[in-house]
């Protein structure tokens, strides 16, 4: 089994069920394995916006319906439960459409919406579904786009791929890591 076939055969579920929960890396290796000509970009955005919009619902229907429930069994989100009410005070809609730029709370703020109760279901959906759109084309054309600078850079890239492709992941996974083990 090679990556090739891996990559071609699993890459859009993977691209899918990356971005339901996080996705900053793995839509940025989608991009790159578009321009490497393993998957098409297009459909790379495609999923990656299914799994982030779904993802988000999934994560703002979790706090609007056992959210409170949640918070009194994990008294230490309410710190940074309060940080994003802060944020959303002064943001408004603009969180919604950007929360999933910022590092660290793209699970968390859909969670947080939930709670409000005067936060309406129907507007989350809307401002959720246009803020994935534009996370998903953005992050997944700049993949695609450090894809191009690394061809121009390495003349035979396919000799590299596999090497650039397991280094940006093993890359996420430390700053994945890193930011778990603050956080705890």
């Amino acid at each position: 089994m090679t990556l090739d076939y891996l990559v071609r055969t699993y890459g859009y579920l993977g691209l899918f069920l990356g971005t339901f929960f996080e996705g900053e890396t793995v839509l940025i290796l989608g991009g790159l394995t578009a321009k490497l000509g393993y998957l098409k970009l297009p459909w790379v955005m495609f999923f990656a916006f299914l799994g982030a919009f779904s993802g988000d619902q999934l994560f703002f229907l979790v706090g609007r319906h056992k959210g409170v429930t949640l918070l009194s069994r994990y008294p230490k989100l309410q710190t940074r439960v309060d940080k994003v009410h802060k944020a959303m005070e002064r943001y408004h809609n603009l969180i919604v459409l950007g929360f999933r730029f910022v590092y660290g709370i793209r699970i968390l703020t859909p969670f947080v919406l939930g709670l409000d109760k005067q936060f309406k279901a129907g507007r989350f959906l809307i401002l959720n579904g246009l803020g994935a759109l534009l996370w998903s084309v953005v992050i997944a054309s700049g993949g695609y786009l450090f894809g191009a600078a690394l061809q121009i850079l390495l003349e035979d890239i396919r000799h590299y791929e596999l090497e650039i492709i397991l280094g940006i992941s093993l890359i996420g996974f430390i700053l994945w890591a890193v930011h778990r083990l603050r956080g705890k």
